[in-house]
C-alpha cells in the first residue's frame, strides 16, 4: 500500500493536509507500536480478571460486561465506575502490570518523528506509566513533550468531547494546526470536528482490523482524513513534503 499522505489509496475526498501542522498528537496502543504484538491483549485479559474478582462472577460473564462497557462508555473502567461504583486507582494499577518486552526499539519511527516540525504529544486512554514503558521500549520517549493520560482526562476517556477539550486547553494546542493519529475511527470524530487533521492507523499489510464489528464503524466516514497501514512511511512522506521547496510557477 502506498503510504504517502496524499495518496488516493489512503485519503478521503478532499482530505485535510499537513502543510500547516505544528502539533502532532498520537494515540498509544496499536498506534505507536504494531497491532500484531498483541500487547493490549495482556491488558484485556487483566481487565477481565479484575472484573470477575470484583463482581464475584464467572469469566464468561466478566467478558460480556467488559465488552459492553467498553462499547458504551469508551473504557471498561468508566462502565465499572458508573454502574458498580468501582474505585479506579487499583484497577488502573492492576490492568497495566503487563510484560512490555515484546516491544523493541524502533529507530525508523524515532527518525520519522524527529523530522516532523513542531511539538509531539501522546493522548491515551491508558496510564502515563504504561505510556512511559511503551515509549522507553520503542526508544522514542525523548521525542514527546508530554503524555495526556486517563488521569489527566479526569477518568473520562476518548471519545468523550470534554477529554479532547481538556487536552487542548492543558497543552495550549490549536486544533486547527494539529494532526491526530489513532487506531479507532470513532476516536477521530471529535478531533476532526474541532479542526484537527485525522489519520487512522490500521495493521500493517492489511486494511482489515481484527476486532469487533462496532470498532470498524466510521473508518470510511468524512471525519477520517487519511488511512495508513505504515505509520513510519506515512510520517516520512509528510516530512519530505514539508521539506520540499515550493514549486516554481511557469511564468
Amino acid at each position: 500500500m502506498n503510504s504517502a499522505p496524499l495518496s488516493s489509496q489512503t485519503a478521503r475526498a478532499a482530505p485535510r493536509v499537513f502543510d500547516h501542522i505544528n502539533t502532532w498528537v498520537f494515540d498509544l496502543d496499536n498506534t505507536l507500536y504494531p497491532h500484531h504484538l498483541n500487547l493490549w491483549q495482556q491488558v484485556d485479559d487483566r481487565i477481565r480478571n479484575y472484573i470477575a474478582k470484583f463482581l464475584d462472577t464467572t469469566y464468561d460473564d466478566a467478558f460480556r460486561k467488559q465488552k459492553d462497557f467498553y462499547r458504551r462508555y469508551g473504557t471498561t473502567m468508566r462502565g465499572m465506575m458508573v454502574e458498580h461504583g468501582m474505585n479506579p486507582d487499583d484497577f488502573l494499577d492492576f490492568v497495566h502490570q503487563i510484560d512490555h518486552s515484546p516491544i523493541e526499539p524502533n529507530p525508523a519511527l524515532g527518525a520519522a518523528l524527529e523530522r516532523l516540525p513542531g511539538r509531539k504529544l501522546i493522548l491515551t486512554n491508558g496510564t502515563r506509566a504504561h505510556a512511559d514503558a511503551v515509549t522507553r521500549r520503542l526508544a522514542i520517549a525523548h521525542h514527546f513533550e508530554d503524555v495526556f493520560d486517563i488521569v489527566a482526562g479526569e477518568l473520562e476517556p476518548k471519545p468523550f468531547p470534554q477529554t479532547y477539550e481538556r487536552f487542548l486547553a492543558r497543552h495550549g494546542v490549536d486544533a486547527g494546526a494539529a494532526a491526530m493519529f489513532e487506531d479507532l475511527a470513532r476516536n477521530l470524530e471529535v478531533p476532526h470536528a474541532l479542526g484537527m487533521t485525522t489519520v487512522l492507523v490500521v495493521p500493517q499489510r492489511t486494511r482489515e482490523v481484527f476486532r469487533e464489528s462496532w470498532e470498524l464503524e466510521g473508518r470510511d466516514a468524512a471525519h477520517v482524513d487519511h488511512v495508513t497501514d505504515d505509520l513510519v512511511g506515512f510520517l516520512e512522506a509528510i516530512a519530505a513534503q514539508r521539506a520540499a521547496p515550493p514549486a516554481r510557477s511557469a511564468g
